[in-house]
């Protein structure tokens, strides 16, 4: 088993929680010399439940993806990431991220932010980090933030 990570792929939502795992996910791609991808899931059911009130929310959302991946690109590749990539993808980020996302690139490491869902919030639909956790292939880092 290798003991170095050669693709990993860090979860994004704009939250500080991601920001604090995109900053580890750059710092453990250099000291590995490997490739990140940086994810961002469009939630569609969050979308869609108030697309009907505004049809112009689901260009926004992307353009905002957009946005917030150039923007952790040129971080990254500023911090001297070598391998960068960027993904947008849309559907669910709990099972998206470890069932599609992470295997499409091959990873072997995913980073993500813990989430900041109440007690009550996780018992009902648990949160992404549990999720992908759990249905990760691939060894899961997540990073919790000071405050938590």
């Amino acid at each position: 088993m290798p003991s170095e990570y050669q693709h990993i792929v860090v979860a994004v939502d704009g939250s500080k929680a991601s920001e604090n795992a995109f900053q580890k996910a750059i710092a453990i791609a250099k000291r590995n010399n490997a490739q990140l991808i940086v994810a961002h899931v469009l939630d569609t059911k969050t979308v869609s439940s108030v697309e009907a009130y505004d049809q112009s929310l689901v260009n926004r959302s992307e353009v905002y993806a957009k946005t917030l991946l150039e923007d952790y690109y040129n971080q990254a590749v500023h911090a001297g990431v070598s391998k960068v990539e960027t993904n947008i993808d849309y559907g669910s980020p709990k099972v998206r991220i470890p069932k599609y996302v992470a295997p499409a690139y091959q990873a072997d490491l995913i980073v993500c932010g813990a989430t900041g869902l109440n007690a009550v919030e996780r018992f009902l639909i648990g949160s992404v980090s549990e999720n992908i956790t759990r249905h990760a292939t691939c060894d899961v880092l997540v990073v919790r933030s000071v405050e938590e």
